[in-house]
């Protein structure tokens, strides 16, 4: 039949795509596309007519009893607008809500506590699987069985449905919760059938709602909320939480991104095992498939995304693609311009990226040319199985990334600033046995110059100890590039004051250079200058001198005398001498450097600028020293009374 036929003569008629219209003594239900015929007895009509709801009646799968914290203003203006005769809630027709968001934000949760607290609002309140249509068709045969057992246990899932659908349209003020919905669209066959309740639809998905339903996205919990149900369900119920165990669990929700059910299940996992929150957080990637403490196996987080994404890969692989890639990126302001080589054609990078966005895996910046992704998600990815060879998932994809964008000469200040948080993520984030790369060394190691230029060299550490890791492992421990890598890596803990771990790296580096360059070559003597320096900083001027001075004549020697290597050794060698006091031979050192600098580099040349600095620091220190000296010779006379004789 067409939409808008007639059945028998009833005056009802189906007016929406899909929808259906039975009713009153006619024995049939039709849907409005003329895709579905389904015959219901006469018998059964008149029970769809007559039958009452039990006070209370409905099928929630859980109890309102569980803790349920900072939602309290989303469950107002969930109520609002359910209730409101506006456009905003679109209860013209029916009253229509969609809340949308990630795997374990809570959507499912605060439809739940909604349907609780208001379910004596309602003659009916019905829960409703709505991951496909035939779920959907079987949940409301589900509510044919409840209310009319009689002709219902004997009925096909079809017949039982069309009944369900026909006892809606007689008897108004029930409430529909269609949960995860797949596709919006799914939605239309019972707005347009059902108008006198309400419909309120949990969904992963955040697009194709525009013209179904107004849409609710509902965000992360706030942290204090997140670390108040991180205790409550971790401690005891009347166990007062600490400012120690507050700070613990504050860390916990932070790595958790302050989602619900992450939170949830942590807290159980906690409760139950004993386990602190500083261990779960170093497990993390391990136990967050774990279910303890009445969590279903099914409801963790690593099941909920791991359903979300096969969902994702059905609709476009390319995407998924995409997320292993951006799990081991830095999680916020991803450039689109990054992931462009995964794929370069913009119209296939836009449609990818919008199936994520789709099912809430992924969220833009303002201007939508950057990308978030949730850290736990992150995480989750993280851990997935390596494949044959030793690459986790996405893994490879992302350090092709940073090689392509740090490969370039052009690359300006601002495009560094971009990049430079997903370089050190990729560093940081390096698996266990995960193969080793040149290419991604050199990635680092552009990344940590432009730092070193930048004046930055603490923020080097990360960037400069992967170089470092990479080159030993493809080179080899005694490789020139691992050589200079291990001495770029003592150099900058020395920046920052760390010489406990920079000494040793120095000792090293020049014991394997001149093993494997010779003790004369020059990065031999850059070595020994650096330890030299190492100690001097450290205070142990007794190994500084020497290493200094040896240094010094083999710079003479193989650079000759005014080479800027070796004005900058003759520069450390006479700070020492200054450090120890021996001014007599350090001023001579220093004004000899000076004199140097001014005829190789130029009187203004930085260098110049330090050894001109350096020497009226020594004769600022030398006459002090005479002054002291002055100022001792005339106290001792001035002490000494002359005799007198009677």
């Amino acid at each position: 039949m067409t939409e808008g036929a007639v059945a028998g003569g009833s005056g009802l008629q189906a007016t929406g795509v899909r929808s259906m219209a039975v009713g009153g003594d006619v024995s049939v239900a039709i849907t409005g596309d003329g895709a579905r015929v389904v015959m219901l007895p006469a018998e059964a009509v008149r029970w769809a007519r007559e039958v009452e709801a039990p006070p209370g009646a409905g099928n929630l799968p859980g109890s309102a009893s569980g803790v349920f914290v900072g939602r309290k203003g989303e469950l107002a203006e969930l109520r609002r607008l359910l209730t409101a005769e506006g456009e905003a809630a679109v209860t013209q027709i029916s009253g229509v809500r969609a809340i949308h968001g990630l795997g374990g934000i809570g959507k499912s949760t605060l439809a739940l506590h909604y349907a609780h607290t208001y379910r004596r609002r309602y003659t009916l309140v019905w829960w409703i699987n709505a991951t496909s249509t035939e779920q959907i068709v079987t949940s409301l045969a589900a509510l044919a069985v409840r209310l009319c057992p009689q002709w219902a246990a004997s009925a096909g899932v079809q017949e039982r449905a069309a009944w369900a659908m026909l006892w809606l349209q007689w008897h108004p003020g029930w409430l529909l919760v269609f949960d995860n919905v797949e596709d919006a669209a799914d939605m239309r066959h019972y707005l347009g059938t059902l108008p006198d309740g309400h419909h309120l639809a949990t969904s992963r998905t955040a697009t194709g709602w525009h013209t179904i339903a107004p849409t609710m996205p509902l965000g992360l919990l706030d942290a204090e909320a997140a670390v108040n149900l991180l205790c409550t369900l971790a401690l005891e119920a009347e166990h007062v939480p600490t400012p120690a165990q507050r700070r613990d669990a504050a860390d916990l929700a932070a790595d958790l991104g302050y989602l619900p059910l992450a939170l949830e299940q942590a807290g159980a996992y906690l409760f139950e095992t004993g386990t602190s929150p500083a261990d779960y957080r170093q497990m993390l990637g391990r136990v967050i498939d774990a279910a303890a403490g009445g969590i279903d196996p099914e409801r963790t987080i690593a099941r909920i995304w791991h359903h979300t994404l096969t969902a994702v890969q059905r609709r476009n692989p390319q995407a998924v693609t995409l997320l292993n890639a951006m799990a081991w990126l830095a999680p916020e302001d991803i450039p689109r311009t990054l992931l462009a080589p995964l794929c370069p054609d913009p119209l296939a990078l836009g449609e990818a990226l919008g199936t994520l966005y789709a099912y809430n895996m992924i969220a833009y910046s303002a201007d939508r040319q950057a990308i978030s992704v949730h850290r736990l998600v992150q995480t989750v990815l993280r851990h997935q199985p390596a494949d044959s060879d030793s690459y986790v998932p996405g893994r490879r994809d992302a350090e092709h990334l940073i090689q392509h964008a740090t490969s370039g000469e052009d690359t300006d200040t601002f495009q560094w600033e971009q990049l430079l948080p997903h370089v050190v993520a990729v560093a940081d984030s390096t698996p266990f046995r995960s193969p080793a790369s040149t290419d991604t060394a050199n990635a680092y190691q552009a990344a940590a110059q432009y730092l070193f230029r930048q004046g930055r060299e603490a923020h080097t550490i990360p960037l400069r100890t992967a170089v470092l890791t990479q080159h030993e492992q493809v080179l080899g421990d005694t490789h020139p590039h691992t050589l200079t890598s291990r001495n770029n890596l003592a150099y900058a803990y020395r920046a920052v004051g760390d010489l406990g771990r920079a000494i040793p790296l120095h000792e090293a580096t020049l014991a394997q250079r001149e093993q494997v360059l010779g003790d004369t070559h020059p990065h031999t003597l850059a070595s020994r200058n650096n330890l030299a320096s190492a100690y001097q900083a450290v205070g142990d001027l007794g190994r500084a001198i020497p290493l200094h001075e040896a240094t010094l004549a083999q710079y003479e020697q193989v650079l000759g005398d005014t080479h800027p290597q070796t004005l900058t050794s003759r520069n450390n060698l006479a700070s020492a001498y200054r450090a120890v006091g021996d001014l007599g031979r350090a001023i001579p050192l220093h004004e000899a450097t000076l004199a140097q600098r001014e005829q190789v580099l130029g009187d203004t040349h930085p260098d110049t600028l330090t050894s001109r600095n350096n020497l009226a620091r020594a004769r600022q220190a030398d006459q002090a020293v005479q002054q002291r000296s002055t100022a001792t010779s005339t106290a001792a006379d001035e002490g000494q009374q002359p005799s007198t004789a009677d």
